[in-house]
């Protein structure tokens, strides 16, 4: 991408450091499908430790990761629950469907956040001509509702209904950094209460490849046989997940600045009166935009921008986002926010 425009698409485009390509450049490395990569290993088991989690496996993708989860904890015919913006509903190519053969129920929720009490009516009774509720998943924070933060009391309810009907809890915390810096709660009291978790290097944390998947050891071993049939057995991972590694050791609380970057920017957009910000959704690093007042689609309002140097992204039908990250400097949102301003005038 051309340097002179201002990436806020996503913070899945963050390119390694300096500094990070000197760890991946020096990573100890061997075969990690015969579990011998000692970087590998030693990230996962950073990792499992961070989270409180038994043992921890190391995959290509957040995708990836949620769905050996899923092809793990279930069977073909199951059903799982999840709210109806969910990233693994919405944007992971119905993968539930394809790679394990379930059937995905969604639950409504206010900013991506549903409540324990809202489960009940949509446990399958237990017929045989109905398919199994077996697993129940929260995303946090949330991307499609913009970052935002799943509370830790709702989640300890979720998992309390989980344990007294026989279900398995998920969480996908490909963005679970950004919760634990914004709330100040570490990452493993969120995970305490689920019996997986997935989470990301490659987003805010800057690292160029990868997630873990999180769990019990015996979950993880049939996770990891089950990443090998999806093709995710890699060899010298070592040299990636130096990067990964150099992440979790150098860049989570710099998160907060992508944080006061996102709100700065909300802030300032909110100004413009044929936007609309939900600023109560603000929370991480996330900003959705609606844009309904302009009589223009995403698509226009993103290929405008862009003419002018502002790269942004399609939020929902009427909404377009905004996505702060370590590649993108303060001083670069203060110029975006101002062009932007004065191009909506």
């Amino acid at each position: 991408m051309n340097q002179s425009f201002i990436d806020l698409r996503s913070d899945t485009v963050t390119k390694p450091s300096k500094a990070m390509r000197e760890a991946m450049a020096n990573a100890e490395v061997g075969d990690d499908v015969f579990g011998e990569d000692p970087t590998v290993i030693k990230l996962q088991e950073k990792v499992a430790s961070l989270l409180g989690k038994e043992k921890a496996l190391y995959v290509p993708s957040g995708c990836m990761s949620n769905q050996l989860a899923l092809k793990a904890h279930t069977n073909p015919g199951d059903e799982v629950i999840m709210e109806q913006d969910a990233h693994m509903f919405n944007y992971e190519t119905a993968a539930p469907s394809v790679m394990s053969a379930v059937q995905v129920r969604t639950v409504p929720g206010v900013r991506g956040v549903f409540r324990a009490e809202q489960l009940p009516p949509l446990v399958r009774p237990n017929f045989y001509y109905m398919p199994k509720t077996r697993l129940v998943e929260v995303e946090n924070t949330h991307n499609r509702a913009g970052g935002t933060i799943f509370p830790l009391e709702e989640i300890k309810k979720i998992s309390a209904f989980c344990k007294t009907n026989k279900l398995i809890f998920h969480l996908d915390g490909a963005r679970l950094w950004n919760a634990s810096v914004a709330t100040g709660i570490a990452v493993k009291e969120y995970a305490q209460h689920c019996d997986s978790v997935s989470v990301c290097f490659s987003k805010g944390l800057g690292a160029p490849v990868g997630s873990a998947i999180c769990g019990t050891a015996e979950f993880v071993d049939r996770v990891r046989k089950w990443r090998k049939l999806f093709g995710g057995g890699m060899r010298q991972a070592g040299i990636i997940a130096a990067g990964a590694l150099y992440a979790l050791e150098n860049n989570i609380e710099r998160l907060k600045e992508d944080h006061d970057k996102a709100q700065y920017f909300a802030k300032e957009l909110s100004t413009i009166p044929k936007f609309s910000i939900d600023m109560e959704a603000v929370q991480t690093n996330i900003i959705i935009i609606d844009i309904q007042k302009t009589g223009k689609t995403p698509a226009e309002i993103i290929s405008y921008f862009k003419e002018q140097g502002i790269l942004v992204s399609q939020g929902t039908y009427t909404s377009i986002r905004a996505v702060m990250h370590m590649d993108v400097s303060l001083e670069q949102i203060k110029f975006a926010a101002a062009k932007i301003q004065q191009l909506m005038q």
